[in-house]
């Protein structure tokens, strides 16, 4: 057992029992299995889930099918268990992350104490009350004695003594927001997991798209907006770059049919705030002074600025705005892209080009950076594999027996 803190300023939302049992599960034990389908099965006959499409995601990465399928990958023989109490700090612009965090654990075996982000987001109670009911059956005593979520402000004290319990802190949340968080020290075995400040971009084949039919023009830009347009390019996997695989006409002439169908998409379910417009004026004037690469900038309206560039510069990474803000750049040659990318470098998606080219780019050029290829339309797919991170193993431990 281990004693959770006490303290006027910290709320538990959930739990925080006097005793808080500590004690690990297996990985994907049956009674988190059959606790997570049942979550998802009752978040998916809430009709106020259709209306939060992020929602619907958690759900529907919850499912008892897809559940089962995680745990045979997982079926190779060692004897694992979860490494104790995990203690999630979870980021205040992404309102389902929280949900993902815990899930992720609790599927490893662990306890946890999950810090809410304190915003407004209608999602967050929205799934902890779901959370709460189901606990608060009773059907699910020993998952509700390992689980609390909480909230609290900026009390230095609060993060220390929930870190000086934990064997597994988990933060979510930019490069400053970590160095804060790894002032707090764990014990000794404790293991830090940080998924800092990324960048993403997105790969197209300019001979592809030129030769795309109408409905599947449509399709893909429908797919680009979900990456990029549903949190805002808040995301670290939403693309801010553009790079098209091809010559420049091709390129010209795929990406004025391909951003015609992403506005298409836009026009229909994108409102953009006031001021994300001023932000996006403001930063392609920036752009504009201190960027020589830069050759032009294509704007109908607000809702997507186009940026072309005739050279890679090295800080692309550093230069970041939402809302619609895209970079693009053509080559023939995918290693041009190669000196830019650092382990800043998280998520690329493609389209056009064969999986297999992208895979031998990364380990050709011995990249510190990209830790996910995937299809556009699949960067907000969060899973077990994230950051690099195998999940599920780095959150238990293995029980070597010979």
């Amino acid at each position: 057992m281990c004693m959770l803190p006490t303290n006027d300023k910290l709320n538990y939302v959930i739990g925080g029992q006097v005793d808080f049992s500590a004690r690990p599960l297996l990985p994907f034990d049956g009674k988190v299995r059959a606790f997570l389908s049942l979550l998802s099965a009752r978040l998916i006959a809430d009709a106020a889930t259709r209306t939060m499409p992020d929602v619907m995601s958690f759900a529907w990465w919850c499912r008892k099918s897809n559940i089962e399928r995680l745990a045979k990958t997982y079926d190779d023989g060692a004897l694992r268990i979860g490494r104790g109490l995990a203690f999630h700090v979870t980021p205040t612009n992404m309102p389902v992350n929280f949900a993902f965090s815990w899930a992720f654990s609790l599927l490893s075996g662990n306890a946890n104490v999950v810090r809410l982000p304190n915003r407004d987001f209608p999602q967050i109670p929205f799934i902890v009350r779901h959370i709460a009911d189901l606990l608060n059956e009773g059907s699910f005593t020993e998952v509700r004695d390992m689980n609390a979520f909480v909230t609290y402000g900026r009390e230095e004290e609060i993060t220390e003594a929930l870190s000086a319990i934990a064997d597994v802190r988990i933060v979510w949340g930019g490069d400053a927001t970590i160095r804060t968080i790894r002032k707090a020290p764990l014990p000794t075995r404790g293991v830090d997991v940080g998924f800092a400040d990324r960048y993403s971009f997105c790969m197209l084949g300019a001979t592809k798209i030129l030769n795309l039919d109408q409905a599947d023009l449509v399709r893909l830009g429908a797919h680009f907006f979900n990456d990029a347009y549903i949190m805002d390019q808040n995301a670290c996997s939403s693309p801010r770059l553009v790079v098209w695989h091809g010559s420049d006409s091709e390129g010209e002439q795929a990406g004025d049919r391909f951003w015609g169908a992403v506005r298409m998409e836009v026009e229909r379910r994108y409102e953009l705030a006031a001021v994300s417009s001023v932000d996006k004026f403001a930063q392609a004037c920036r752009d504009a002074i201190e960027l020589d690469c830069l050759t032009g900038l294509k704007h109908e309206d607000n809702r997507i600025y186009r940026l072309r560039l005739n050279a890679i510069f090295a800080d692309i990474d550093s230069r970041r705005c939402n809302s619609g803000y895209f970079y693009e750049y053509t080559t023939t040659n995918l290693d041009d892209i190669a000196p830019i990318v650092t382990n800043k470098f998280q998520t690329l998606t493609y389209f056009g080009l064969p999986r297999e080219e992208l895979a031998s780019f990364v380990q050709r050029n011995r990249l510190s950076g990209i830790d996910r290829i995937v299809p556009v339309g699949e960067a907000m797919d969060i899973g077990l594999i994230w950051d690099g991170y195998d999940l599920i193993r780095t959150l238990s431990r293995v029980c070597d027996v010979r």
